[in-house]
Order: C-alpha cells, then sequence, then structure tokens
C-alpha cells in the first residue's frame, strides 16, 4: 500500500495579540486629561482608517482604533503605510477589539475610550458583494452606525463626543441631477446604497434629536494604493502591473463606460477631520467635480507601462488591444455587471470649498500614476 504524507509547515504568524490592547488598561479621567484629544476610528485598518490615522497622529491625538478579531493580519495596511513611524506613535495609537456590528461592545469602548471625536469608517462597502450578501450589508452598514450613535448618547456624551459619519455617492444611484451636491435628491441603487441611506439620515435624526454634533461626508469614489483588492481601480492596476511582469494576458472588467469622480483618499480623510472642527455640524459632498470612465482609467493606467490601447467592438463584446502588437489585454466580463448600475456619478464640492476651505491636491492622472508604482514597486520588495 501506497503511503501518504502529510507535511504541516506553520509560518511565523505576524499578527500578535501584543498589538491588541485590553480595554481593561484603558484608564481616563475625563475631568483632568480635557486637553489630550482622544479619537475613536472604526474601520482603521482599511484605507480611509489608515490616512485618517496618519494625520490624526500627526496633529497629537492620541488614535483609538477598532479592530475587528480575524484570524488573519487585518492591519497590514497600517504596518506598511507607518512603517517605522509606530514606534515613534506607540504611545498614541491603541487598538482595541471591537465588531461594529456588536452593540453592546460598541457601548463598552465607547464609554471608556470617551472619545472627543468618532469617525465611523466601518462598512461592507463593494456595492457588488452587497447584492449577494445584503442582510450582513445591512447589519455593518445600516445597523453599525445605530450602535454608535446610540452609544454615545447613552453614555451621556451627547454633548462632547463629535461624530463622522462616512456617506457615500452611491446614496445618488439613478442620479436625478448632474453634477450631485448636498440637495440633490437620492435615489439609491444597491443594498450598500440603501443601508447607507438609513445611515446618512440617522445621523441627522441624531443631530437634530439630541442636539448632537453629528455629520454626514457624502464622499464620492476616492482611491489610493492602498484601496481593497476587489475594487474596479485596484484589480485594474493590479492587472497592468501583473501583464507587465508577464503574469497574465489580460484584465477582465464589467461595465466600461460607468463614469465616476475619483479623488485621493488622503485628500478626503483631510476634509472628515475639517468637517469636526467647524462650530456646527452640517453634511458635506467631496468630490474633485470631474469625472472619468473606467475606460479611461485602464488607459492611463497602461499608459503608465508603456501601452497605448485602442477599443474595438461594442457592448460585451468590445476590447482593448495594444496598438503596437494587436494583442487584446482588455475584455468585457458580464459577470462583473451589477444588477442595477450606476452609470455617472460627479460632485459638486463647492459647498465644501467654501465652508471648510478644503480642496483636493491629487489630480486624476497623478492618482493612477501612483497606484500603478506601487503595485509595481510592491511586487519587487
Amino acid at each position: 500500500m501506497k503511503k501518504i504524507y502529510f507535511i504541516v509547515l506553520f509560518s511565523k504568524i505576524i499578527f500578535s495579540n501584543d498589538i491588541i490592547d485590553s480595554l481593561d488598561n484603558i484608564k481616563i479621567d475625563i475631568k483632568k486629561d480635557i486637553q489630550a484629544k482622544r479619537a475613536l476610528v472604526f474601520g482603521i485598518t482599511g484605507q480611509d482608517g489608515t490616512y485618517i490615522t496618519e494625520l490624526l497622529l500627526e496633529k497629537g491625538y492620541h488614535v483609538y482604533g477598532a479592530v475587528r478579531r480575524t484570524s488573519l493580519d487585518n492591519l497590514k495596511n497600517l504596518k506598511h503605510y507607518l512603517g517605522d513611524r509606530l514606534e515613534k506613535y506607540k504611545d498614541k495609537l491603541t487598538l482595541l477589539y471591537c465588531d461594529i456590528t456588536d452593540g453592546v461592545g460598541v457601548h463598552k469602548i465607547i464609554s471608556k475610550v470617551k472619545p472627543h471625536e468618532v469617525y465611523n469608517l466601518a462598512a461592507q462597502s463593494h456595492v457588488k458583494v452587497s447584492f449577494e450578501n445584503p442582510a450582513y450589508t445591512c447589519s455593518v452598514d445600516a445597523l453599525g452606525t445605530a450602535h454608535i450613535l446610540e452609544a454615545i448618547y447613552s453614555a451621556d456624551l451627547a454633548n462632547f463626543t463629535r461624530f463622522y459619519q462616512a456617506s457615500t455617492s452611491e446614496l445618488y444611484g439613478l442620479v436625478q441631477e448632474t453634477p450631485q451636491s448636498e440637495t440633490t435628491p437620492f435615489y439609491p441603487r444597491s443594498p450598500y446604497g440603501v443601508a447607507k441611506l438609513y445611515s446618512f439620515w440617522l445621523t441627522k435624526n441624531y443631530r437634530e434629536s439630541y442636539d448632537m454634533f453629528a455629520c454626514n461626508g457624502i464622499l464620492f469614489n476616492h482611491e489610493s494604493p492602498y484601496r481593497g483588492d476587489n475594487f474596479v481601480t485596484k484589480v485594474i492596476v493590479k492587472s497592468v502591473a501583473a501583464i507587465k511582469r508577464g503574469e497574465t494576458k489580460a484584465l477582465e472588467l464589467g461595465n466600461l463606460d460607468a463614469k465616476r469622480d475619483w479623488g485621493h483618499a488622503k485628500d478626503y480623510v483631510e476634509a472628515m477631520w475639517l468637517m469636526l472642527q467647524q462650530e456646527t455640524a452640517e453634511d458635506f459632498v467631496i468630490a474633485t467635480g470631474q469625472t472619468w470612465t473606467v475606460k479611461q482609467f485602464v488607459e492611463f493606467a497602461f499608459n503608465e507601462i508603456g501601452i497605448n490601447i485602442t477599443w474595438q467592438g461594442q457592448g460585451i463584446d468590445e476590447v482593448g488591444l495594444d496598438s503596437k502588437t494587436g494583442e487584446v489585454l482588455v475584455k468585457v466580463n458580464p459577470r462583473f455587471f451589477r444588477p442595477a448600475e450606476v452609470e455617472i456619478l460627479l460632485g459638486n464640492p463647492s459647498k465644501a470649498e467654501k465652508v471648510l476651505g478644503w480642496k483636493r491636491k491629487v489630480n486624476f492622472k497623478d492618482l493612477v500614476k501612483e497606484m500603478i508604482k506601487f503595485e509595481s514597486e510592491k511586487e519587487i520588495q
């Protein structure tokens, strides 16, 4: 009989529990510690959480990050982006286990930390996935917000803690006017958009009912090298970098003609912070005021590796060709289409520019260039 051997390899676990503190160790006296600003960030392990953490630490905050317990290392963004600076900020950055879907846990962390500012950046934010997991999306994106707002109120912090809710341009969905502003009617076209709409109105309701400083940032698409791997912009740049290395033949996408208002996440988190520094709480659209198609994003990405893309065919038969070799590098895959498409999102940031004094710094082409550079260098390291 042939013998079968099983070899099990154990690799060193990067994610160590000593990075995550215990809530029992937190000692805060709200009367004595009034000068040291504390910010609590839900969703600290994501793209926006990474950038807002850097901004707050540089401004002298003590940042408390709510981390969802997983068996994998979900701190890779923070570790990679902050790098050696993690040691510099070790006394000003405290990570705590807390899942936004756990109302009791949310209440405990808010009651203990007594934050001056709360940033709710936690979400199941992938639109296509929200169609496949609508109940979970609502649990995180809608009820999670309710847990935070109610925790602030029930902990008697309504007149102390300022709350930022990460809203989204997906609220507009089937757009009623272009460009979209703070007064444009909402028409969400996905479970994600619907869940976020609940959070938008609940934030306004707590603001008006309890005089809580609570505001919505209606952020249009914002990207960076730390964007999640399953978002279209990251799919594009990772695939283009892989094509350059000869690891894959072609990039597959859904709706090439969808138009989006794309900015840089680092610019947008600055707007979040500015919203919480105002005398009164208001809701703001954060956008660039420019729109680009998915097809144009693809073209700019390939240009960064020296390839010019020309298009041939229509609809699901459309392909992107290398203009020099005629090789097919981009294909349409119907699997990536949404059940209900959102064709165009274009924001009007004039209120934010006037009231907050905010202005985006990174343009679209430089954003694509930065993302391609990151993906190319990441594989070399």
